[in-house]
């Protein structure tokens, strides 16, 4: 499941970070709660896989549809 733009892309990469670095870290406590729920909500697996999404042909924002 690969990320479906570059800012998803992002989002995820910031999710897996704190993912990867637990929830006693600095970088847990200063992060927006919308990352921390897409960090608890996921797998770090799951993480890893869509933050490491190419992002050439990707569009900056989805569109909606």
């Amino acid at each position: 499941m690969p990320a479906k733009s570059k800012s998803q892309r992002r989002l995820m990469g910031y999710a897996y970070a704190i993912k990867k670095a637990g929830k006693k870290s600095e970088k847990y406590k200063e992060a927006p709660q919308s990352v921390k729920d897409v960090a608890d909500s996921m797998t770090k697996k799951q993480l890893e896989k869509l933050a490491k999404t190419k992002h050439k042909k990707l569009p900056e924002f989805m569109e909606n549809s």
